[in-house]
């Protein structure tokens, strides 16, 4: 019969030990979709920008330039929230 261990008995999981270290860690490997940018399509709205979660938009004096694959686990909130008719963004799967 197996004891049940309470929560002070369980193994310590993943610590960060500084702050501000994401930069550091490749997680664009988990997405199954990636971000195709059409910068002839893009009004420099900036909306993609401001809602990717993971600061995965490349910004060079106030003008979008491209997607940093390093960090972009291809969730499409930039081609979502991409105001244009057709968009700028679209989302293609990971091959």
């Amino acid at each position: 019969m197996s004891k049940e261990l309470g929560w002070k008995k369980l193994p310590m999981g993943g610590i960060i030990e500084e702050a501000g270290n994401a930069s550091s860690y490749e997680t664009g490997t988990w997405r199954s979709f990636k971000p195709v940018f059409h910068p002839e399509i893009c009004i420099q709205c900036l909306f993609c920008w401001i809602y990717c979660p993971d600061g995965a938009i490349i910004v060079e004096d106030s003008k979008v330039k491209g997607i940093n694959f390093f960090h972009c686990k291809g969730c499409g909130i930039c081609s979502r929230e991409c105001p244009t008719k057709v968009k700028s963004i679209t989302m293609e799967q990971e091959i």
